[in-house]
């Protein structure tokens, strides 16, 4: 009975670690996404649920959509932090289901065989960069801008900001090339199929949110 019991949390450890590892030694990480039986994917569900909510908070923050809720008629500092849970819990699963969606299509469209639970779990793990973005950054740009940050005009602007941004930058760049290296570590692909799928599901992306724009 303890060898069962105890079977299950080795595996949930392994996997919290490697959802620090994926920074550091990606392609044994991806490699372990190979195993998609029920155990191991149990196994990451918790983990892959805190790297796409982390990285999903990173991602509302970083393209300055509340860059002027503070302007807003009573809205207060109070209101900002679930604001940012709200809308980053909302980008996490939009990019989780219909992005996750989006590349297992991709992966399919060029051959792949995998589910669509590998192909959510592959992407959780390439959006690491994003979640790590959230950890380094941004209590650094509150330091240095505060609520400025959440206003229209204010001290978050020049050098100091184009240089967050070119962090920003490099951050989901970083993202990027995990999602290449893990669609071709799990499908052991070359590096131009690779890129072909990201570049397919991206498309697929772009052409879903202009939908959403047009209807909105």
């Amino acid at each position: 009975m303890t060898a069962v019991r105890s079977e299950p949390n080795g595996l949930e450890r392994a996997w919290w670690l490697r959802s620090l590892l994926v920074l550091q030694a990606p392609r044994s990480v991806f490699g372990a996404l190979r195993d998609d039986s029920d155990p191991a994917a149990a196994a990451r569900q918790e983990p892959v649920t805190a790297l796409v909510f982390l990285a999903g908070i990173g991602a509302i923050l970083a393209s300055g959509v509340g860059g002027g809720l503070l302007d807003e008629p009573g809205f207060d500092r109070v209101a900002v932090p679930f604001w940012i849970l709200f809308a980053g819990a909302a980008q996490a699963l939009g990019g989780y289901w219909i992005g996750g969606g989006l590349l297992h299509f991709a992966l399919k469209g060029l051959g792949a065989a995998g589910t669509y639970r590998r192909a959510r779990h592959l992407l959780a793990f390439a959006a690491a960069p994003l979640a790590l973005s959230l950890v380094l950054l941004w209590p650094l740009r509150l330091a240095v801008f505060g609520s400025d940050l959440f206003r229209g005009g204010g001290d978050d602007a020049g050098a100091g900001a184009a240089a967050f941004e070119l962090g920003d930058a490099v951050f989901a760049a970083w993202a990027l090339v995990l999602l290449a290296l893990g669609v071709r570590v799990v499908h052991g692909w070359s590096w131009g199929r690779a890129i072909a799928a990201c570049a397919l599901a991206g498309l697929a992306l772009v052409a879903v949110a202009a939908a959403f724009a047009v209807l909105g």
